[in-house]
């Protein structure tokens, strides 16, 4: 009698039809994955271009934004660095990363927050 009951439970215990493919398996996965890659990492890549381009094109004369709200008139072009006059004969040196817009426009660089 233990015999039929142990064959009973085990022929309960396994499933109906066999495991599903491997391709069903990992569909679910790709699916977020490109999710992830559609709503996040694209958008990021997009803005990352858009900033790099605006440093880029900064030129002497423009009138800027810092990105910490510092206005001001390029007055000079480094390769890394740029010099901000802020007033009259008031000029700062600020990096090129640290330019976050035109005054008047939106910032092109995302705030940095939290």
């Amino acid at each position: 009698m233990t015999v039929d009951r142990i064959t009973t439970v085990l022929a309960m215990a396994q499933p109906p039809g066999g495991s599903p493919s491997l391709m069903a398996q990992l569909l679910p996965f790709v699916a977020i994955l490109a999710i992830f890659y559609f709503v996040i990492l694209l958008p990021m890549r997009r803005r990352q271009r858009k900033v790099q381009e605006f440093q880029a094109n900064l030129k002497v004369g423009d009138k800027v934004v810092t990105t910490s709200g510092i206005y001001g008139a390029i007055t000079k072009m480094g390769e890394r660095s740029v010099q901000v006059q802020v007033a009259d004969r008031v000029r700062i040196e600020v990096s090129r990363a640290a330019i976050g817009g035109y005054q008047g426009q939106a910032p092109v660089v995302p705030e940095q927050g939290g």
